[in-house]
């Protein structure tokens, strides 16, 4: 059986309250526990002292038959003293993934697309102003001038 120190989630909603519990590490997080060995109130400041309590001798007990604290209580266990925490490097952590990578890389040619054809386009002498055609007029027939000069015969 593989035991974890963990933090169990209690409180209402908004309002958390975490119960520092050893259980086996195939039990959900809020699920069955062997013994709770102390508390954290993360609503309370940080320098306060009732913010983190554990039972150091049942922490120590169960450190002693193998059970593995999770990063937050080694944290924790760290700042009580009874552990030390290394310092984890992940130097690849802040820089980008392949995924976001490709689309700088695409909206960089497109940018650059762009602005290449914007050069071009002001670089090219200007198109001619449109030159207004004159409006024609309809062709008047021969029976259309017959059909007119007739009522004014009369």
């Amino acid at each position: 059986m593989s035991l974890k120190i963990r933090l169990a989630r209690a409180g209402a909603k908004k309002r958390p309250y975490y119960r520092i519990v050893v259980a086996d590490s195939r039990s959900p997080r809020d699920g069955r526990y062997i013994e709770k060995i102390g508390t954290y109130d993360p609503l309370l400041p940080k320098d306060s002292g009732e913010r983190v309590k554990l039972v150091e001798e049942r922490v120590k007990h169960w450190l002693g038959h193998g059970a593995q604290p999770t990063d937050r209580v080694l944290r924790f266990l760290d700042a009580a003293g009874m552990r030390t925490r290394t310092a984890r490097s992940n130097p690849t952590k802040g820089e980008p993934g392949k995924k976001r990578i490709e689309r700088e890389e695409a909206k960089k040619t497109a940018a650059e697309e762009k602005a290449k054809a914007a050069a071009e386009a002001a670089a090219a002498p200007p198109p001619p102003p449109p030159v207004e055609e004159p409006v024609a007029e309809p062709e008047v027939t021969a029976e259309q001038q017959a059909a007119e000069a007739e009522p004014a015969a009369e």
